[in-house]
């Protein structure tokens, strides 16, 4: 018989167990399970939990995964032989150690009770680094988020959950509705979550909604983060909020823009013989309803206005894998769904890129593109450009789309760019072995942004009024961002107050991709209204079902009084 192992002496240090690939035997209570096995805990650890996390350099977790078809009862004490194995799905990912099960035996039906480690301020360090090290020393073990955290982010399809803990509130800024906004001087704050796997069991949620019943389970490692694995079901207060916000327009005299990212936005119910992953390339955004959303958005949320900057428009087959780049199907179904809620005849404007040259999903061909009302501005002849094709920053990624209109009651110009630099998806996550936090795209981003800003230079040396807006993949206070502006142009997202300041929802905290940028003497005139149209980064879909949301984003939309003085 092989000698019993201590399961806090298989996690070793750091990030790789010193018995990798060796069998041992050990013993331990069953606190959770997933589809492909379930945790144990040792009941009496080597050493204590009280202990400061952050800063052991041996890891305190006194429990693992057990990576098995066969599922002992929750709760019962078992003893399991097995193979020692550090789990990384690729080599930039942060490896978990688990052991391969061989055989197991089950001591007692009910072993000792594990009470759990409450994930809060006083467990979760702030900095990246030290938290780093307490979640790895708490990893698999029985943890928990006390009732009365806030939701932080809206239900997905998976059943994941973020929530803000009552006493992490006041070091992290927040929203209106008590959920987490971004901080300037911490945007690699992580937040506690977790997933429930029964999709009955798990509630639609939407930002703002408050837990009412503590969360139990076992910390696993998953999608580059942690999160707990809790059984459900789920008892939560609903808080009755109005999520969606209205343009409130300021009147004719205005000429009104509307960022829209459009979400991979085709006609085409892909064929799976024709696509590059059929479980992730194929969608039905007819039937999904998605193109009359989209034209609610436009008509009622947003007031139809004069020109609507699009991104993330696909060509007419979708992400099927063609030579097609043409996206007029995809535009006279999006302006039909407008006209049947009585707006406008809206024109399309785009360039398509060349095929499979640009990003985004394989077979999409996405790009950036404008409707406008011809009633009420029209292109001025020759205007219509891409910014960045002979750019290496811009090589593999949309090219910046510009157009200048003529406002029909005022006679004058205005210049729009319409742009979706490079993507943050790269990012490592701040648990990544090598480079935590790392993103490789920013340099990109800002080589981007500067050739954007030559245009602008331009521009102002024509004294036209210009605005940029569109998917910047980085927020308000981001060297990408400030290189865009430099010295001469206003984000008008930075007029609006830190609480009110977001756009996008990413695993819970709220925070701006969406720009609005004006020369910084239009601003200082004050020929300006900004909004940011609230909704979908803030609700939630229903567990289970992938949802039929118009966009992942919120809207943003500027009044412009253009060449007045």
């Amino acid at each position: 018989m092989l000698p019993l192992t201590r399961i806090q002496t298989i996690q070793g240090t750091a990030l790789y167990s010193p018995l990798s690939n060796t069998v041992v035997r050990v013993q331990g209570v069953v606190t959770g399970k997933t589809g492909h096995g379930f945790f144990i805990q040792d009941p009496a650890p080597l050493e204590t939990a009280s202990q400061d996390l952050a800063q052991k350099s041996q890891p305190a977790s006194s429990a693992i995964f057990i990576f098995a078809n066969e599922r002992p009862a929750f709760g019962a004490h078992i003893e399991i032989i097995g193979k020692v194995l550090d789990f990384a799905r690729d080599e930039n990912e942060r490896p978990t150690t688990q052991i391969e099960l061989q055989e197991f035996s089950v001591l007692a039906e009910r072993g000792e009770d594990i009470r759990p480690i409450w994930l809060n301020a006083n467990t979760l360090p702030e900095q990246p680094e030290a938290l780093a090290r307490a979640l790895n020393n708490l990893e698999a073990m029985r943890v928990g988020i006390r009732n009365g955290a806030i939701f932080s982010a809206p239900s997905n399809p998976f059943g994941d959950y973020v929530v803000l803990p009552n006493d992490m509130a006041g070091s992290i800024p927040l929203s209106e509705l008590g959920s987490a906004v971004l901080d300037p001087k911490n945007p690699d704050r992580w937040l506690p979550g977790f997933r429930i796997n029964r999709a009955e069991f798990a509630p639609v949620v939407n930002v703002g909604d408050v837990l009412l019943e503590d969360v139990i389970g076992p910390l696993n490692y998953r999608a580059n983060s942690y999160q707990v694995l809790a059984r459900g079901p789920l008892r939560i207060q609903q808080i009755a909020r109005q999520l969606v916000s209205n343009a409130k327009s300021p009147g004719p005299e205005f000429t009104s823009v509307l960022t829209l990212n459009a979400f991979n936005l085709d006609q085409q119910f892909e064929r799976p013989e024709l696509v590059d992953d059929p479980r992730r390339d194929i969608d039905n955004d007819v039937e999904d309803l998605r193109f009359q959303k989209l034209g609610a958005v436009i008509v009622e949320q947003a007031g139809a206005p004069a020109i609507i900057a699009l991104q993330e428009i696909q060509d007419n087959d979708g992400a099927e894998l063609s030579a097609a780049t043409d996206a007029t199907y995809t535009y006279e179904r999006l302006i039909h769904a407008c006209q049947k809620l009585g707006g406008p005849l809206y024109q399309s404007l785009d360039i398509a890129p060349e095929n499979a040259s640009d990003g985004g999903q394989p077979g999409g061909n996405i790009r950036n593109a404008f409707l406008y009302d011809p009633q009420r501005v029209s292109v001025v002849a020759g205007t219509l450009r891409l910014i960045g094709s002979d750019h290496s920053a811009f090589i593999g990624s949309r090219k910046a789309l510009m157009a200048q209109f003529r406002v029909h009651t005022s006679g004058q110009i205005l210049a729009v760019i319409n742009v979706h630099l490079a993507s943050k998806r790269h990012q490592n996550s701040i648990f990544a072995p090598i480079q935590p936090g790392f993103d490789p795209k920013e340099t990109q981003r800002i080589a981007q942004a500067s050739e954007i800003r030559e245009v602008l230079k331009q521009l102002e040396a024509q004294g036209l009024d210009y605005y940029v807006t569109g998917d910047f993949n980085d927020f308000d206070f981001s060297e990408t961002l400030k290189t865009l502006c430099g010295q001469a142009s206003t984000n008008l997202m930075q007029t609006v107050p830190r609480a009110q300041r977001y756009d996008y929802n990413h695993r819970g905290k709220l925070h701006t991709l969406m720009h609005a940028i004006v020369a910084k003497r239009q601003a200082v005139a004050g020929r300006y209204k900004f909004e940011i149209l609230h909704g979908n980064e803030l609700t939630g879909v229903q567990p289970g079902t992938m949802g039929t949301r118009a966009t992942d984003h919120a809207y943003v939309i500027s009044h412009l009084l253009v060449g007045s003085s």
